[in-house]
């Protein structure tokens, strides 16, 4: 009988305690232990260790634990109980991002409070491999090196000697096979074993049982980078490219008995920070304006070997704007110095009239241009935008940051 699952949600620089309840659910000193050494793999990115603890930083996402999840979702109020707000706002950017190309998941007759990313994923596999079953799998030519009456192929010939002493009517060889064991399939029934052990007690399981019952018998290989890095795409197989991704992605994330043998894990998690910066970049490429340049990334040669780059350059008829995004509730504050140093540095490499630090609020706040000391040419301003549209995520934040541009802009009524 699967085990039930169990599931805590937390916000981004929060604490676990092991031995505490939270959502009436019990951290473990186990799944402590596991998620230590999970954060070695990783160069101590995912959280802090602290005295029988860990503290979260500013990557977002879920872990597994066997029967234990854990949802890790961004925020920026202190407000509590709004587990499911957050969680769709994450969803929801990475949706915008490409990072989650699906439109609905289907999960209506289910408590949507235990719905979470990991779930989402999963289905997304699990409906794209019963896409392909419903378009019939393909067959490839591969080698296969076994015991065979008739002689075909190439003679292995030590083997025929260790296997075939005594029955001299068998040829041990590599031949040629047409059929369902490659590669492509291979890596499909990894993923189907990974989403198998991690969504028993949920509505998946049954789901991936039958995904299973169906899918072609194929030998078991190692999971590892190495097997994408052998696909080749044709037409052929081009339709299985959503779900190679897909498994791509839940393969090389899933860690194996991390804990001395004992404990299963699997991590899919985001650093917020460049969420934000690549949601706010598709905001903006979405703007049809025409002259309109829209840039993530872009980098100049600072020193030696060493380039610099802001999140996101926008250009219109001669005039540029640089945009450094910063994932974090800045409130009245002021900007660090060092942010403000950078910005300087972007607007004297990009001939740029005007710098903005983009921060994410629940009440907009548009930015003040103040000039720097040493030009009253090139300027710095710090906004903050409101993401949310009543209980969801706002999707036009990118009209309302080039309209801030607009009325600053020495072009006027240009953008």
């Amino acid at each position: 009988m699967p085990q039930p699952r169990s599931i805590i949600s937390v916000y981004e620089y929060q604490k676990l305690h092991y031995g505490k309840e939270y959502d009436t659910v019990r951290f473990k000193e186990a799944h402590f232990n596991a998620l230590v050494k999970l954060n070695e793999l990783y160069n101590n990115q995912y959280f802090t260790v602290i005295h029988k603890g860990i503290k979260f930083s500013n990557y977002v996402g879920v872990i597994q634990v066997d029967s234990l999840t854990i949802q890790i979702l961004p925020k920026i109020d202190n407000g509590k109980d709004k587990t499911s707000l957050w969680r769709d706002v994450l969803i929801e950017m990475l949706r915008c991002t490409k990072k989650l190309k699906v439109n609905k998941v289907g999960h209506a007759n289910v408590n949507k409070q235990q719905i979470h990313l990991l779930d989402i994923y999963f289905e997304w596999f699990l409906n794209e491999v019963k896409l392909l079953q419903r378009q019939g799998f393909i067959k490839k030519y591969y080698k296969q090196t076994m015991n065979v009456k008739a002689f075909k192929g190439k003679l292995e010939f030590e083997g025929h000697l260790q296997k075939n002493l005594v029955h001299k009517e068998r040829f041990f060889t590599t031949h040629q096979v047409y059929g369902t064991n490659h590669l492509e399939h291979q890596i499909l029934n990894i993923a189907l074993d990974i989403i198998e052990h991690f969504s028993k007690g949920s509505y998946l399981y049954a789901k991936c049982k039958t995904v299973q019952l169906d899918f072609p018998d194929v030998d078991l290989v190692k999971p590892n980078s190495k097997l994408f890095s052998k696909l080749v795409y044709s037409r052929k197989n081009q339709a299985y490219k959503p779900a190679l991704e897909i498994a791509r992605f839940i393969i090389l994330n899933f860690a194996p008995n991390i804990a001395a043998g004992q404990e299963n894990m699997l991590a899919l998690l985001f650093d917020m920070n460049s969420l934000w910066e690549e949601y706010v970049l598709a905001q903006l490429k979405s703007q049809n304006i025409e002259g309109l340049k829209v840039y993530g990334q872009s980098s100049k040669r600072f020193w030696d070997t060493i380039s610099i780059r802001p999140d996101i350059v926008l250009e219109y008829k001669g005039e540029t704007f640089t945009i450094d995004t910063k994932w974090k509730n800045i409130g009245g504050n002021k900007p660090s110095t060092n942010d403000l140093r950078q910005m300087y540095v972007y607007n004297k490499y990009w001939s740029s009239g005007k710098a903005l630090l983009l921060y994410p609020g629940l009440k907009t706040v548009p930015p003040t241009f103040i000039p720097f000391e040493d030009s009253v040419n090139q300027e710095c301003g710090i906004g903050c935008i409101n993401i949310l549209e009543g209980e969801k995520l706002k999707k036009d934040i990118g009209g309302e940051i080039l309209g801030w541009l607009k009325q600053n802009s020495s072009y006027n009524n240009k953008i």
